[in-house]
């Protein structure tokens, strides 16, 4: 199921899963993490009823780090490219965290290859994140990750796994960017987006909401009709533990896409 793609410059690993036929799910994972931490518990049940594409972006999982910044943008043109390079037309497009971002991206650059969006813990703006996280994350180093599951899952699978500090530093960096889109860019997305936060997420559940409104949400559906967007809001639930919630999830996903 696991393969590789010239992209960019990288030999960008992914795997495919499910029925050869269908629009399929692009699942793409957060920060430091793989396709195994984030998704693992996912793709069984997702798979059953439609083709999924999980990516491993640069310096992650199998993918190996190239002489190349971390970026959401990169991330962004890697996976429209892997698409194009596999022939993929439109997608659903699943991202977490980073990911999320990457989704969102995703469908500002390239609204061609996207039908509908699932965001995790997804922002639009720096703000959305509870105050003093990101000098948090500027303080990161490996030893404050060691016994993780993302140190373990990327110690099995990196093609270098003596790379793990310098992963580090790079999203170190990467998350000193402070990426933001404005509120018209993403009101004119115009896709379908189910947002999932958890109730103690690094997001703000204010923010999940003003998202939720660009997305055409926040209306009185009994009136109007259900909007084509969904907002959902974990209970207890963290950042970390919220693609784990796989009984929460599954079926929300699957009645969303479906």
């Amino acid at each position: 199921m696991g393969d590789y793609a010239p992209i960019n410059g990288l030999q960008m690993y992914f795997e495919r899963h499910g029925p050869g036929d269908g629009r399929p799910l692009v699942m793409l994972h957060g920060n430091l993490s793989t396709i195994e931490v984030d998704f693992g518990g996912l793709i069984p049940a997702l798979s059953e009823r439609r083709p999924i594409i999980a990516v491993e972006q640069q310096a992650h999982g199998h993918t190996a780090d190239i002489d190349r910044p971390l970026s959401v943008a990169n991330w962004t043109a890697d996976t429209a490219a892997l698409l194009e390079h596999l022939g993929v037309r439109e997608a659903d497009v699943l991202g977490y965290s980073s990911g999320a971002a990457t989704a969102l991206n995703l469908a500002i650059e390239r609204p061609d290859l996207v039908a509908r969006l699932v965001l995790f813990s997804p922002a639009y703006r720096t703000d959305g994140l509870h105050p003093g996280l990101l000098d948090g994350i500027a303080e990161l180093t490996p030893e404050m990750l060691a016994g993780s599951p993302f140190e373990a899952s990327y110690a099995r699978t990196a093609p270098n796994p003596s790379d793990w500090p310098r992963l580090v530093a790079k999203i170190v960096e990467m998350d000193s960017e402070n990426i933001e889109w404005s509120a018209e860019t993403v009101a004119a997305i115009g896709r379908p987006a189910l947002l999932v936060i958890g109730d103690s997420d690094i997001i703000r559940p204010e923010h999940a909401v003003d998202l939720f409104r660009l997305f055409g949400g926040g209306v009185i559906g009994d009136l109007v009709g259900l909007p084509a967007s969904r907002l959902a809001v974990l209970p207890g639930t963290t950042h970390i533990t919220l693609p784990q919630r796989h009984d929460l999830l599954i079926p929300m996903i699957e009645e969303f896409l479906g």
